[in-house]
């Protein structure tokens, strides 16, 4: 057969074409993930209204910037509210709504629900995660060196030089011995 190569009695296609038949099963395999399984969207209420909330897990005191639509409404300002940080205005930004607010550095830790109102009466939401981990204002004590004797280093330099010495002269005795033989 034309374009096929022989290989311990069986013949085998070039790796060229098993390699670009690879490639579309793998490509096809993928185009098939992403029309089955869904990806994480953001929360969608009207067919183009949504509100995303980034990141969508913050630790207290942290900056948060919200990206939304409100579907053919996006060249007005639009609000969202949330316990999380009370109230902020949306701005026309790039076909988008977007605007940015500061997590306050006392709220507690839980997770917050996120409203987008539009001018044009749309309505949507998400989820917005509070973290509040108490951040160490110094290191643990764990000595800092400061309890480990002064000649330790010293001692440490001189064990490793004998024990180098050692070795040069057990090496040299021994292939002394070697060439005697």
């Amino acid at each position: 057969m034309r374009g096929l190569r022989q290989y311990g009695g069986v013949q085998h296609a070039p790796s060229t074409i098993a390699r670009l038949f690879g490639a579309f099963v793998l490509i096809a395999a993928f185009a098939l993930a992403g029309l089955l399984l869904p990806g994480t969207a953001p929360a969608r209420a009207g067919e183009n209204t949504f509100v995303e909330v980034t990141p969508n897990s913050v630790q207290a005191g942290s900056r948060v910037n919200i990206r939304a639509s409100c579907d053919n409404a996006n060249d007005r300002q639009a609000e969202v509210t949330s316990d999380a940080f009370d109230r902020v205005y949306l701005r026309p930004d790039n076909g988008f709504l977007t605007g940015s607010v500061t997590v306050p550095g006392n709220k507690a830790a839980g997770d917050y629900p996120v409203h987008l109102r539009c001018d044009n009466g749309r309505t949507a939401s998400t989820t917005l995660t509070v973290l509040n981990m108490d951040q160490p204002t110094k290191g643990p004590a764990t000595g800092g060196g400061g309890t480990a004797d002064r000649g330790t280093g010293s001692m440490l330099l001189l064990g490793g030089v004998a024990t180098v010495t050692a070795m040069v002269i057990f090496g040299l005795f021994s292939s002394r011995r070697r060439a005697g033989s």
